[in-house]
């Protein structure tokens, strides 16, 4: 399929940081949507399953859908903006996530409500890739150092404080769990707007665009197959069952047809010549494992602060704001330094240190564990992925042709929040086995029968029914278990600092996205007129 573009009027000038910032403050908006759609269900989803009449199945889909749809789409978004009006791509993944949200606020059943998930998960997906390549069209990598930090506080603004919003909502009888959906409504709207009023960009320099959609069948599908696996096997079914023979042979098989057709044709979804590039093959890597040890563990810090520590899910939430405010501080005082000192390899080998030691003190906690420490812990992990996380993005986006940052950014945003579901899933699986585990020994312990045979999946109990000795047994399983999950997530963190000690730091270049896109075009240019002058 081929489509027309108008070519570029006038080469594209740097934009003032006042323009900037009023670009970004629509940018912002948006990937503050993105992150919240994901993250504020959390606390939310017992009522909203239980008052829609659902299975535990169900829970586990509204839960997936939404990312799954998200991590598969991630890379055909980030392509589509090396092809087409990043700004107009924009507007519409914010459009569909503003149908998703309407659709599932409305929801009076599980399956509507799963399908909306579905929607607001692909204009999510646009919403993750498409910001940071806009990002990275408008300033130069130079100067991108200072505002990739404010993102990564609006990013760690929207992880970690979206359970929270999700328990507030929950807990006001007023207001209740539809308005986990319809909250991100008028931030999209503001979005749309503001993108409107204040993005200005360039015609993309192509006149004729070919779109790879068996290439990006392809993807979705191989994705979906192995996220699927990964998300249900240990629930749903056995790790070694024929289920997972099915996904897992169907989603390599397709991944490896997409691999034989993106090679070959002229526009793929991802091009594999990227992977040439030592830094982005070294960054994504590291983004991969970043998604692991940060989403896997973090996930479930929730659960344990309801469960082992018997917060509510309002209080919950506000635990986590060390974890924030380290984010937050790292991430943007690194972008700072970076942009001030051009120097930014010491600044990812640091954050992937500090990650690691969060990860391996956090894996010390148990039921007893005072707040105090506990908030010095994840003050620590908060430290360390403000400081990796983003910078991985700088560090590959610096290394790539302007044509290919679309390609590029969505590929690092896409094996990050693969990274992440597989981490969820796989850790989730290994805490209900290790939860049912120490439940059981306890239980038989103190001479209550348990009826379990001391693995497979419990259900989580509810706290205030429990007798108390039986109480303390649910809340000293919890916390051995989370405990575990940080511990198995260390050496996924130590890995992405030996990946990242092997990238080679070069200069940060001063001209953006924008600019180098024009001076690419005006180089293909002469060489032509050159070629056939000869």
């Amino acid at each position: 399929m081929t489509a027309t573009q108008a070519p570029q009027e006038a080469p594209p000038t740097a934009m003032t940081n006042r323009q900037i910032l009023q670009a970004m403050s629509g940018l912002m908006a948006g990937m503050f949507v993105a992150i919240l759609a994901g993250t504020v269900v959390a606390n939310a989803l017992p009522t909203i399953i239980a008052d829609l009449g659902a299975s535990q199945s169900s829970y586990t889909w509204v839960v997936t859908a939404e990312l799954l749809a998200m991590t598969a789409t991630v890379p055909l978004w980030g392509k589509l903006s090396d092809l087409f009006n990043k700004k107009l791509l924009l507007q519409l993944s914010l459009g569909m996530f503003v149908v998703g949200s309407l659709l599932a606020g409305f929801s009076h059943g599980v399956e509507l409500l799963i399908f909306s998930r579905v929607v607001q998960g692909i204009g999510a997906g646009g919403l993750t890739a498409l910001a940071q390549v806009v990002m990275a069209a408008i300033i130069p990598p130079r100067r991108l150092g200072k505002y990739a930090g404010i993102f990564g506080a609006v990013f760690a603004i929207g992880t970690v404080a979206g359970p929270l919003v999700g328990g507030v909502l929950v807990d006001t009888s007023w207001l209740g769990w539809r308005w986990c959906f319809f909250i991100g409504v008028p931030f999209a709207l503001l979005a749309i707007a503001l993108l409107q009023r204040t993005l200005r960009l360039p015609a993309v320099v192509r006149r004729e665009v070919k779109i790879d959609f068996l290439g990006a069948f392809l993807i979705v599908a191989g994705v979906c197959a192995l996220l699927i696996w990964v998300t249900l096997a240990g629930n749903e079914f056995d790790w070694a069952s024929w289920q997972t023979a099915a996904l897992t042979g169907a989603g390599v098989l397709l991944l490896v047809a997409a691999v034989f057709v993106e090679a070959r044709t002229a526009e793929p979804v991802i091009p594999l010549g990227i992977f040439r590039n030592r830094t982005v093959t070294l960054t994504t890597v590291a983004s991969l494992l970043v998604g692991v040890a940060m989403f896997g563990g973090t996930v479930f810090l929730s659960q344990y602060f309801q469960v082992s520590l018997g917060k509510s899910p309002t209080v919950a939430g506000l635990m986590s704001l060390p974890m924030i405010l380290g984010l937050l501080v790292s991430s943007t005082v690194a972008g700072q330094l970076i942009s001030k000192s051009g120097v930014w390899k010491r600044y990812l080998v640091a954050g992937a240190v500090i990650m690691t030691v969060g990860l391996g003190l956090l894996s010390t906690i148990d039921a007893d564990t005072s707040f105090t420490l506990l908030s010095v812990y994840m003050a620590v992990l908060g430290i360390g992925v403000g400081m990796l996380m983003q910078n991985l993005v700088l560090a590959a986006q610096n290394d790539v042709p302007a044509s290919e940052l679309g390609a590029a950014t969505s590929v690092l945003s896409f094996f990050r929040s693969m990274g992440g579901t597989i981490g969820t899933s796989v850790l989730g699986a290994i805490l209900a086995n290790r939860v049912a585990s120490e439940m059981t020994k306890g239980l038989d312990a103190a001479g209550i029968p348990s009826g379990g045979d001391g693995g497979g999946e419990s259900s989580v109990p509810d706290m205030s029914t429990l007798p108390e000795p039986v109480r303390q047994i649910v809340e000293h399983a919890y916390g051995v278990a989370t405990a575990d999950l940080f511990l198995i997530a260390t050496p996924c963190a130590l890995l992405a600092l030996l990946t990242v000690v092997f990238i080679k730091e070069k200069p940060l270049k001063t001209t953006s996205g924008m600019e180098r896109l024009a001076e690419e075009a005006g180089a293909a240019t002469a060489t032509d007129k050159t070629a056939v002058g000869s």
